[in-house]
């Protein structure tokens, strides 16, 4: 089993004039997967964007950039090509040069979100966050990976008031990296950083069927102890924690989609439609159509 096989994923907004009257918009939002040994960066980007390791690259923008999986390399003026990976996030600054890649024998899984606007402005201005470019230590942090995922799908589907919600997820992110970086991580203990990152591994991986044995076998523990350690720190055993991700995210399609409830099923990596139906009921007490239409009839 390969985990945090991901699929690159990234969208590129422009914001109307109404949208950076919010004082805050998003320009930018990805995940880029990147298998070892394969090219770096990837095709598609915008120019402005996409660069040539080697030589680099100045934005025009704030970036938030988190590598969940994998390890590389970042430079600045102020970093020299300073080693990075999994648990590393990456601010980048508009004006200043800078260039990062990951190493080929690992790749690496890259989200990354860039905003800007007066009230960001204010925020550097103010000294909230350091004025250049830097790399955090923030660890593994599933929620970290959530926000960015839901970004990811706000971007995509890009409707009404998009901007404003992405807005909120920015300053999220900020708020959340300025705890961090005043409350060392390191300081969190190692039994808690293999659960967190067993649960990044189970937020990037919603998508498959995956078991705890494994994930307990990816992390190097035996599985009595993980399972324990797991059920102590979130209260769930590691296989209910990722079926609750499951029926949640299973939740949101049937609410946000018009996939239907076999799509669902099979894109969420349950057997049969009949089991996921089943074991969605068990669970909410009402039918994935009864939760798709707030009713209690399937007529």
């Amino acid at each position: 089993m390969k985990y945090n096989d991901l699929i690159t994923d990234f969208t590129y907004l422009i914001p109307s004039e109404q949208d950076h009257e919010f004082g805050s918009v998003v320009t930018s939002v990805g995940l880029q997967s990147i298998k070892a040994n394969t090219p770096y960066p990837v095709q598609g980007h915008p120019s402005g964007y996409h660069f040539n390791v080697a030589q680099g690259r100045v934005l025009r923008e704030y970036q938030f950039l988190y590598i969940s999986s994998g390890q590389g390399y970042f430079s600045s003026p102020r970093v020299r090509r300073q080693k990075i990976g999994k648990g590393n996030l990456i601010l980048l600054v508009p004006g200043e040069w800078h260039t990062y890649y990951p190493d080929p024998a690992t790749g690496w899984n890259e989200y990354y979100i860039g905003f800007k606007g007066k009230n960001i402005d204010n925020l550097f201005d103010k000294g909230i966050l350091p004025k250049e470019s830097t790399v955090i230590e923030v660890g593994f942090n599933d929620d970290l990976v959530k926000h960015y995922q839901q970004a990811i799908q706000l971007a995509r589907a890009d409707k009404r008031a998009t901007q404003q919600y992405l807005s909120g997820i920015v300053m999220y992110l900020i708020g959340m990296v300025c705890y961090i970086s005043k409350n060392n991580p390191a300081e969190v203990g190692q039994i808690v950083q293999k659960i967190i990152q067993a649960k990044v591994i189970m937020q990037e991986n919603i998508f498959k069927d995956i078991n705890p044995e494994s994930i307990a076998r990816e992390l190097n523990l035996s599985y009595s102890w993980f399972r324990k350690e797991f059920k102590n720190y979130t209260g769930h055993s590691p296989g209910k924690y990722f079926q609750e991700l499951k029926l949640s995210k299973a939740k949101e399609l049937l609410l946000t989609t018009s996939l239907s409830i076999k799509e669902i099923s099979f894109q969420l990596g349950y057997g049969s439609t009949g089991y996921f139906s089943v074991l969605f009921k068990k669970c909410t007490g009402h039918t994935p159509l009864e939760h798709r239409f707030g009713r209690s009839d399937e007529a």
